[in-house]
């Protein structure tokens, strides 16, 4: 049986990537309820601007996957023919640890590329939550995690990228050495566009030293201003903590920090913490198990939960958690919020109540932050939810030059049509 989606066949795709690496797709494939027709795995950057170019020249639209972990991100796709993955591009091209430099193919899972890169204690110094997530996934959704507040995002380490555009043109920009960007960097354009702009081949990064050890003191809190109180005790002090987290659910309120390095440096910073937050709360160090099983934010488990991000000043860290606890007692609806309490980001996880609840709470939520200069994402729902609330929320005047980027770059709408901020 011949199947063809706008004149193209299965059998055109296999010619490509060879016939073992690209089928019709299954429900499982869909995003958001749309299903495409097929599935590409690509194994080189020729192959996939191959690809690219047979779906541009016969109006194929596309969605690049890794691991698959950000499918649930943003809106669903107007339409969706393609999905092209990107796993098999699953190498280490160049490493040379005296250079803390290394250069990656797009589909190696962050995981393999860490445990490469601890062999001689070396890290890259990102630690987003979602397991199985690959190179290009943490790029192209500027994944992040608790170690954020001492390294920064991906877009501060990334230093050199190369890309496929959606006619088949394979780009790249920036270098193999942290001083080697002049002009405008597309690493960073690139980063955090999720796929909308181009399919990431290879990424180059700069790396840390692996701290030599680390651990973690922790506050119980009783309210949102101890919590507010105690991150800023930390975060105006001397000390030099990994990471500032906020965790708050009905089981759990605590304040932790993370505090690495040399032994002797660990435990004098170690002292320091437990006495700047001694007057929040009382105060413990977790163990290596206890501070796993705390983590980051986790993905909804349950079909109907909605899951958001709340961007605001670190200084905002109880009016957000106040309104975050507010609007969902009200609306008969559990809140988990886990929050980078350094950075001003928070995540929060809503389940229970019914659908209608937990919109009113979020275009609330929308409404308050956005008045104050933050801004809320719904970073995953279930596709009723998306219907009725905007993900990205507004724009203002970002929305134009968004636009105007997207028509440069892929002008046909083939990458992710629909799925980013404004529709775009």
């Amino acid at each position: 049986m011949d199947t063809r989606t706008k004149n193209v066949s299965l059998e055109d795709l296999q010619r490509i990537v060879g016939a073992e690496h690209a089928r019709e797709a299954t429900p499982e494939d869909a995003v958001d309820g749309v299903e495409p027709a097929f599935v590409a795995e690509p194994g080189s950057v020729e192959e996939t601007s191959e690809l690219l170019r047979l779906a541009s020249g016969e109006g194929l639209t596309v969605a690049p996957r890794g691991g698959g972990t950000k499918m649930a991100l943003g809106n669903p796709p107007r339409e969706l023919d393609l999905i092209l993955s990107t796993t098999r591009m699953n190498e280490v091209i160049e490493y040379v640890p005296g250079d803390q430099v290394v250069r990656v193919q797009a589909g190696l899972r962050l995981q393999e590329l860490q445990d490469l890169l601890a062999g001689s204690d070396q890290m890259l110094g990102v630690d987003p939550p979602e397991e199985g997530a690959t190179i290009g996934g943490v790029v192209a959704a500027n994944s992040t995690g608790p170690r954020r507040y001492r390294y920064g995002t991906i877009r501060d380490l990334i230093i050199g990228i190369k890309i496929v555009l959606s006619d088949g043109t394979v780009a790249k920009a920036g270098g193999k050495v942290v001083k080697n960007v002049a002009g405008y960097d597309l690493s960073k354009l690139f980063t955090g566009s999720l796929g909308t702009l181009g399919v990431i081949a290879e990424c180059n990064f700069r790396l840390h030293p692996k701290p030599e050890t680390g651990r973690t003191v922790a506050v119980e809190l009783s309210s949102p201003a101890a919590a507010n109180g105690a991150a800023q005790a930390i975060l105006h002090s001397q000390l030099v903590p990994s990471a500032v987290e906020l965790h708050w659910r009905e089981d759990v309120r605590l304040l932790t920090v993370l505090i690495e390095g040399i032994e002797p440096s660990v435990e004098a910073q170690v002292e320091t913490a437990s006495h700047l937050l001694g007057g929040f709360g009382e105060v413990r160090e977790l163990t290596e198990e206890e501070a796993g099983t705390l983590g980051p934010l986790a993905p909804p488990g349950a079909a109907d939960e909605v899951a958001i991000k709340i961007s605001t000043p670190p200084a905002e860290l109880a009016g957000v958690l106040s309104s975050v606890l507010g609007t969902t007692e009200r609306g008969g609806v559990t809140a988990q919020t886990t929050a980078h309490a350094g950075n001003g980001v928070a995540y929060v996880g809503l389940s229970g109540g019914e659908e209608e609840a937990r919109v009113q709470i979020v275009e609330e939520l929308r409404e308050i932050w956005t008045r104050r200069g933050g801004s809320v994402v719904v970073r995953e729902a279930p596709v009723t939810f998306k219907e009725r609330v905007e993900v990205w929320g507004p724009l203002g005047s970002r929305l134009e030059l968004s636009r105007r980027v997207k028509e440069k770059f892929d002008p046909r709408g083939t990458l992710n049509p629909g799925r980013f901020v404004g529709g775009i």
